[in-house]
């Protein structure tokens, strides 16, 4: 006969217990899915539309934070959410990439996105040495810019086993920066002595989400948003060798542990990424077809769990600590973008 208590000393029983986990687990989880959906809600309004659904949950789950303290009955949910779908919600990112368009049309983009990455992370972590910044802060901030924002930083966090906390300020800055860049982008657009590619080429290869490439891309016309994806796609394929390049790093740098043996685990949702990749390249629309309104809810779901997995990082935040941590590597970031900006204009156009 089960009892919720051991009479002999009211200890709970294991089936208690384990009861106990899949209550906070799940009501944890949904806490996390329901400020993502008012953040995606929020996400549709006029203005909150150019930040996007997954700064308005991380910048809800913020809020939340600094005016009711941390849900600690709900911390095994919210940490599974931050942790395991987030990892989930990468591998499903994969099917936005096309292997197959970026082989064939985009490999000079592809080497300008290398440039970019490569130029961006370096530049980023320079200047937080010179400024005496929290260095991880600062390779996240240079993964998100040189790459694809909020998934790069995202997906390189667990590699370089950077804090919760340093994860979601990253996030939530690359979603500010890359926003007004994006809009300061599209009010020069008019004025600029550039043609629609050229213009899409330097959008795709400069900004640092796929939302504010969109956003800055579209007012210039679908020649200008084709070439804009197309580049910015390019900087995502390359997400996957950046992230060998890094577990490499780590497993050579001096911080080891007592072993002398590296700590740094493989990240196996990264296999999931080239898995999804490949089959949305090759088996989606050629060998299974599906409809454009399935790619569409595929896309819906992929953001929705990615937001949800945003919330989890962004009741790590404490805006105490953000004052002391952020502000200097978000001046690197910052002198990073401008000149990142400057150099791809000038890609764009040679």
């Amino acid at each position: 006969m089960r009892h919720v208590l051991d009479e002999r000393n009211g200890m709970m029983q294991p089936e208690i217990k384990n009861t106990e986990y899949w209550r906070k687990l799940i009501l944890g989880v949904l806490f996390t899915f329901l400020i993502a959906g008012i953040g995606y809600m929020l996400a549709v309004l006029p203005g909150f539309s150019r930040v996007g659904p997954l700064a308005c949950a991380i910048l809800l789950a913020i809020l939340y934070r600094q005016l009711f303290s941390y849900p600690e009955a709900l911390r095994t949910g919210i940490q599974f959410s931050s942790k395991y779908l987030l990892r989930f919600a990468i591998i499903l990112y994969g099917l936005k990439l096309n292997i197959d368009v970026i082989v064939n049309d985009g490999l000079g983009l592809l080497a300008k996105g290398a440039v970019a990455i490569v130029f961006s992370i370096l530049l980023t972590v320079y200047l937080a040495k010179k400024f005496r910044a929290n260095g991880q802060l600062a390779m996240l901030l240079g993964v998100g810019t040189g790459v694809c924002g909020a998934a790069a930083i995202a997906a390189v966090s667990p590699i370089i086993k950077a804090k919760d906390e340093d994860t979601a300020i990253g996030v939530g800055i690359i979603a500010l920066v890359g926003t007004i860049f994006s809009i300061i982008y599209a009010v020069l657009q008019p004025i600029l002595p550039l043609t629609d590619t050229q213009y899409g080429t330097w959008v795709g290869l400069s900004l640092h989400e796929l939302a504010h490439v969109a956003l800055a891309a579209e007012p210039a016309g679908e020649d200008a948003l084709a070439i804009a994806l197309l580049a910015k796609l390019g900087r995502v394929f390359l997400l996957v060798p950046l992230c060998f390049v890094l577990i490499y790093w780590v497993r050579h740098r001096k911080d080891t542990d007592a072993s002398g043996q590296a700590t740094v685990t493989f990240p196996w949702f990264l296999l999931g990424f080239i898995a999804m990749s490949l089959f949305g390249s090759y088996v989606l629309g050629s060998v299974i077809p599906v409809s454009q309104g399935f790619m569409q809810a595929t896309d819906a779901i992929t953001t929705f769990i990615l937001a949800s997995a945003m919330v989890g990082l962004g009741l790590n935040v404490s805006l105490n600590d953000v004052k002391n941590k952020a502000l200097r590597p978000l001046a690197a970031m910052l002198i990073t973008s401008v000149l990142l900006s400057g150099l791809m204009f000038w890609l764009a156009v040679v």
